[in-house]
């Protein structure tokens, strides 16, 4: 005796449910993201472009601007701050060449 296995659609319904809540939608828009999902796919896109940004600027805010010279102002922190700012920057750093689609660090 052999077992037919069928999901009645489970996966298509797993994968709308996830795709809803990266979008943080709630439950009532789980239809029409089946039924419609371009709208979706802009926000979607949207929302990438933003965190794009986000962490381009964050990149570029923490380089000195061209031209620009040290002030000569010490300011003290903890340096379990510093070591936090440090490993944030590294991780602006290493995520900076995934999302502008390069692998070089200076773009």
């Amino acid at each position: 005796m052999s077992v037919i296995t069928h999901d009645f659609g489970a996966d298509k319904r797993r994968t709308t449910r996830r795709f809803r809540k990266l979008l943080s939608l709630d439950a009532l828009h789980e239809a029409n993201v089946e039924a419609n999902p371009l709208p979706y796919l802009e926000r979607a896109s949207e929302r990438i472009f933003q965190l794009e940004k986000v962490v381009f600027e964050a990149v570029l805010a923490s380089r000195p601007a061209p031209g620009e010279t040290p002030s000569g102002e010490t300011v003290t922190i903890d340096a379990d701050e510093y070591r936090r700012l440090r490993a944030a920057l590294a991780i602006l750093e290493s995520a900076h060449p995934l999302v502008n689609g390069t692998e070089d660090k200076d773009t």
